[in-house]
């Protein structure tokens, strides 16, 4: 197998170091490509090759099994960058472009609309595909559109917001193996930059002060079985503190499952299957994760609980 010298390719690279929660085996082959085309072409190698791909961002609403990813595991992070127009509210953004930098940019520009999205530690592209959202906002209420590669041809197109089928943290690229380059956004202009951004600094302090950001952790493990809320479930149920290995629910938000020092995929996914159990058996209620598993996990693990 011949790998190009300019695509930057790494061996045997451990995904630990790309997750938030800092587990996972090692990838075959990885690479961070820095430009929209670097990307494209490490996709037209990877078929060529004939290897299974996978795509990250951030690592963040990541589980990645301990046994690692087969073929070419490709990170977007460096895909950084926005433009911002502050007179229409219309602003484009790479992505691998942090939410929490998109959204203090904005409110320095006097838009509106991203105040929300400070304290989740994901990309466009991650958000874009999971319709992130936190109180009481989500991306689909502000995105126009996203540009899309389709790995198995190589072509790019755009996909209107519409088409992306958006639900609570659903999109249709989520059951759809496209990947997401760029963004559009639309949001409200003429905004007061010192006010919008004093807004996104107390979100920020609310989440911070709410949630366990001491440890890794993935964000909201479960989506929130409305009109009730995961976290409270969970709580309710005394499983604050409970740990599997070293997994454990957090003891300050129950919504959260935190890496204590030693932690491995198999803890994490055993976890989150007790919880499930124990919801399930108590309140008849399925928890559907955020989380989305990459990679071999045995289900009998959860007996571990």
């Amino acid at each position: 197998m011949e790998i190009p010298s300019d695509l930057n390719l790494r061996k045997d690279v451990p995904l630990g170091d790309f997750t938030t929660w800092k587990v996972g085996g090692a990838a075959d082959f990885f690479a961070e490509p820095d430009s929209s085309d670097q990307l494209e072409a490490l996709v037209h190698w990877g078929r060529q090759e004939q290897l299974p791909m996978r795509f990250i961002g951030a690592g963040s609403n990541l589980l990645i099994s301990d046994d690692g990813l087969a073929g070419l595991v490709i990170c977007s992070r460096r895909l950084q960058g926005s433009q911002m127009e502050p007179t229409t509210g219309l602003i484009e953004a790479q992505a691998g472009e942090p939410l929490p930098t998109l959204a203090r940019r904005a409110a320095k520009a006097g838009l509106s609309g991203l105040e929300w999205s400070v304290g989740i530690p994901g990309t466009v592209g991650g958000a874009v595909v999971m319709n992130a959202g936190a109180q009481g906002g989500c991306i689909a209420e502000s995105l126009m559109d996203a540009t899309v590669l389709d790995p198995s041809s190589g072509q790019t197109r755009s996909m209107s917001c519409r088409e992306l089928d958006y639900d609570y943290r659903h999109s249709a690229l989520q059951s759809e193996p496209l990947v997401v380059l760029s963004a559009r956004f639309k949001l409200q202009a003429g905004g007061d930059p010192s006010e919008l951004s004093a807004r996104t600094s107390s979100n920020l302090h609310k989440r911070t002060s709410t949630q366990p950001y001491q440890l890794p952790s993935c964000g909201s493990v479960f989506r929130n079985p409305e009109p009730q809320k995961a976290g409270r479930l969970i709580e309710g149920l005394g499983l604050k503190g409970h740990r599997i290995g070293g997994a454990e629910v957090s003891t300050l938000h129950a919504n959260f499952i935190v890496n204590t020092g030693n932690a491995q995929a198999a803890d994490m996914d055993a976890l989150i299957r007790h919880v499930q159990a124990v919801v399930q058996q108590a309140h008849g209620l399925q928890l559907h994760p955020e989380v989305m598993r990459l990679g071999c996990f045995a289900k009998s693990q959860a007996a571990a609980a």
